[in-house]
């Protein structure tokens, strides 16, 4: 049957029509090779993540409110403000606390909403409503806080391997890479965790300090008052310039510290080391610390650490930011290994997330693998050779319009894609059996090859939409939960059905095509077979 005479073939579902449109499309073959190149770059460049980056944002409301007691304000400064704060749209739930002095209000939103705006509500429902406050209560200090952003993709461990080095040193080499860290692309934040802070500690005598009839808070008020750094701004210059004055911070030794006059006993200057002994050292009443203990082929080792985590942006790759952050830290190698510092990367999260995307692609080769030989067995070798290509064309489909609307791939993804793969070749089974069960038919040696195959598409059109409806709909509801739980789950409602209907058009399109190409009409012997040999691939 010729051309036209397909086209002016009469068909009465959708699958018929793609069939009949592509059949003898010279695109055809060269839309299948797009397909594969866009889904192949969508894996590529689709930001990858192990867990979904889910935004939980709110934000914290602190009023000073001096000379009250809890319940007074409790009564005027936090009822009246959580009455407002409940009428701004997007609130979930609000926490308050009641103390003397001060009342402390937190807000959550809903999970989805808009942070900057909700933030912007926030600021100015309260700013809005300070006529309510009595005069005493100072003007309240609106912080938002977002969650998002603080769980680590990337963990190192720092520690000393030698012990000369002083502490204040090895403190400083990390500080200076953490800012390093901190200016790379895509880097939200980052923390150090299990670091002491550098102070001079004074050790107290009080045995001396009860001899010169002194107390604690005197030594207290005097090294506060010489460690503040006092500036002072002087007038213009003639030529327009102004002058300002500062005041060195003077504690800057031992000595400085040892020589501050606490005060004066029977008209003698009372020096701090006449009465206490001081330290250069980190700060002493801080217990908490971390070890990191590394296992050599000889022996184990035991070292203090300080940790520095690193977060990302949402909706960059983990990827991308964890070999930013390693490659950094390889410029510091030779320095790190001069002062006798060593690290150990201890949470790789892009690492994590990469495994996870090569595991699903091997998965899919399995996959493809399991159908091909099953059908093998049932139809024929050509014929699973056209199902095998469904699978990634498919999924190649499936990933580009997850690229397009700005997902990441992370463990939801991939269970979204996983779930798929036992149901988006049921439409290609469905169309290459009953092409297959018509070309061995015990007449279909007396029709058109190409007639068969628009014809068998559209015979099971109907049926396999219905069925492919029928399976989107029982994912729709996931689409609706709310909550964490909705924000976790929504690759899948968005994945899956995209998934389904992608299979659809594959089937309706490549198979018919792909059959005309290798398949052929059942010689039983008694005639010849109907090969087409009209094109090739």
């Amino acid at each position: 049957m010729s051309e036209k005479e397909i086209r002016n073939l009469e068909v009465s579902d959708t699958a018929g029509k793609l069939a009949k449109s592509f059949l003898y499309n010279p695109l055809t073959a060269i839309l299948a090779v797009f397909l594969l190149a866009i889904g192949y770059i969508s894996l590529e460049v689709m930001p990858r993540e192990e867990d979904p980056q889910i935004a939980l944002s709110g934000g914290s409301i602190v009023v000073a409110a001096p000379g009250l007691s809890p319940k007074e304000v409790e009564k005027i400064v936090v009822q009246p403000l959580e009455q407002k704060i409940r009428e701004i749209s997007g609130v979930e739930h609000i926490y308050s606390m009641s103390m003397e002095n001060v009342g402390i209000i937190n807000v959550m939103y809903y999970i989805g909403q808009n942070r900057e705006a909700s933030n912007l509500k926030l600021y100015d429902k309260v700013m809005q409503n300070m006529d309510l406050m009595p005069k005493e209560v100072m003007q309240p200090l609106v912080k938002p806080f977002d969650i998002d952003i603080d769980i680590p993709i990337v963990n190192i461990a720092f520690y000393q391997t030698n012990n000369s080095l002083v502490y204040s040193d090895f403190l400083k080499t990390i500080q200076d890479i953490k800012i390093k860290i901190a200016q790379i692309d895509n880097v939200s934040k980052t923390d150090l965790k299990g670091e002491h802070k550098q102070q001079f500690n004074v050790n107290v005598d009080l045995n001396k300090l009860k001899g010169y009839h002194l107390s604690l808070g005197q030594i207290v008020q005097a090294i506060k008052a010489i460690s503040i750094k006092a500036p002072d701004v002087n007038t213009n210059t003639q030529d327009k310039k102004l002058v300002v004055f500062g005041v060195q911070n003077v504690i800057e030794s031992i000595e400085d510290v040892q020589n501050i006059m606490v005060a004066q006993y029977m008209g003698s200057p009372i020096y701090l080391k006449d009465i206490a002994t001081v330290e250069d050292g980190i700060n002493a009443n801080d217990k908490l610390s971390a070890r990191i203990t590394l296992n050599d082929e000889k022996e184990k080792s035991s070292y203090s650490q300080i940790t520095l985590s690193i977060s990302k942006l949402a909706g960059s790759n983990a990827v991308f930011v964890a070999d930013d952050v390693k490659a950094l830290l390889e410029k510091y190698d030779e320095e790190l290994k001069a002062q006798g510092i060593g690290y150990k990367i201890t949470r790789d999260y892009g690492q994590r997330a990469n495994e996870a995307v090569n595991e699903l692609v091997e998965h899919l080769i399995i996959t493809i693998v399991i159908i091909t030989v099953m059908l093998v067995f049932f139809l024929g070798y050509k014929e699973s050779m056209i199902v095998m290509f469904t699978v990634p064309a498919i999924l190649a489909a499936t990933l580009f319009v997850a690229y397009l609307s700005g997902q990441t791939i992370n463990r939801m993804t991939l269970f979204a894609f996983l779930l798929s793969l036992g149901l988006l070749v049921d439409a290609a089974i469905i169309v290459i059996e009953n092409i297959h069960r018509h070309l061995h038919a015990h007449d279909s040696e007396h029709k058109d090859i190409d007639t068969l195959v628009v014809k068998a598409t559209d015979e099971i059109g109907a049926p396999t939409n219905v069925a492919t409806l029928a399976i989107i709909l029982t994912m729709v509801p996931m689409a609706f939960v709310g909550g964490m739980m909705g924000a976790f789950m929504k690759p899948i409602p968005l994945n899956v059905p995209v998934a389904l209907i992608a299979s659809l058009i594959v089937a309706y399109i490549f198979t018919p095509y792909l059959s005309k190409k290798l398949l052929k009409i059942k010689d039983d012997g008694a005639h010849h077979p109907k090969e087409n040999n009209k094109g090739s691939l």
